[in-house]
């Protein structure tokens, strides 16, 4: 099945220069905002209070929002999850008032905006969590890229396409970072789980252009680097687009469907499906063209050795 009528050409690696321009402008401002603006880290990594309530009828997220900033809580985030009569209360730590005195607040809000409302379910956040889940969100990116790094130089004999890969699975995440940066969106543990399930989605889409490389080199041994780039791409450019539609539909159901409690997740991978499938053809492929991919990398030439002639 072909997404194309015919046979694509299109010489990708021709313009590559002017992609990496806009991917080197992209991952700036990434940068630029993450450093300025930061995230806006949830209670996961700051550690605070989360409350979950439920109201008789549809729940006014905003009456309770104004009546929390009215009670003295900083920036507090409501929002429904589940049905339009849950709620999801986050609250950013105060260290000068424990766990219950904070409850019987909440509680107090909650019934100012119905008297039948009540908070189901209450946990704190400590600091410390906070910091430990950081730590380990940090280290489970870090050894992911590690072991792809590893994986690819095995697989494919060559660190010319492991460097390739490596920094296509680097802008694919920072260009997530900026934009829930530039947002302000909410940054928890589920878009952390987003961003792992980005870097494979797109070294999946790498691997597979990494093997139709390989197989137009042994088909022709001889073939310009550049060419067997650009046949490679286009012969996998169905499959790409095809498998990122349907990827795509799903996620954006989520994204417009979800609710609150999912939003965060589903712009992460809208974002990571988009910027890998850019990734894959203009930031791997490209680069390992200009590292001097060619044949011989992939298809080293067997040295015979002499046989010493029979007396």
């Amino acid at each position: 099945m072909e997404f194309f009528h015919k046979r694509t050409s299109f010489p990708f690696m021709s313009t590559r220069k002017v992609w990496y321009g806009l991917s080197a402008l992209m991952v700036v401002v990434s940068f630029v905002s993450f450093f300025t603006k930061g995230l806006n880290l949830a209670t996961d990594f700051t550690g605070g209070v989360t409350i979950e309530a439920v109201f008789p009828n549809t729940a006014d997220t905003d009456a309770v929002r104004r009546g929390l900033e009215q009670a003295g809580f900083r920036e507090p985030q409501v929002q429904n999850f589940g049905s339009s009569r849950n709620i999801a209360i986050r609250l950013p730590p105060e260290a000068s008032q424990d766990g219950p005195v904070i409850r019987a607040r909440v509680d107090g809000v909650l019934r100012q905006v119905d008297p039948q409302a009540q908070s189901v379910n209450f946990e704190v956040i400590g600091p410390q969590v906070g910091d430990e889940l950081r730590q380990s969100a940090i280290l489970a990116l870090s050894c992911t890229l590690l072991l792809i790094f590893v994986y690819i130089a095995l697989r494919f004999h060559t660190w010319r396409l492991s460097f390739g890969a490596i920094v296509a699975v680097l802008h694919d995440p920072i260009l997530v970072l900026g934009v829930f940066s530039v947002t302000g969106t909410p940054f928890d543990l589920p878009v952390v789980a987003a961003m792992l399930a980005v870097i494979g989605y797109s070294l999946n889409d790498t691997v597979v252009v990494f093997d139709r490389i390989r197989e137009r080199f042994e088909s022709n041994r001889r073939l310009d680097p550049k060419l067997a780039l650009d046949q490679s791409v286009n012969q996998t450019l169905s499959r790409t687009i095809m498998t990122k539609v349907v990827t795509l539909i799903v996620v954006v159901a989520l994204y417009v469907l979800g609710g609150p409690a999912l939003k965060g997740f589903s712009e992460a991978l809208i974002i990571g499906i988009l910027a890998g499938t850019y990734s894959s053809i203009y930031i791997s492929s490209a680069l390992a063209l200009d590292c001097g991919l060619k044949a011989e990398h992939l298809l080293p030439t067997a040295v015979k050795k002499p046989v010493d002639d029979l007396p």
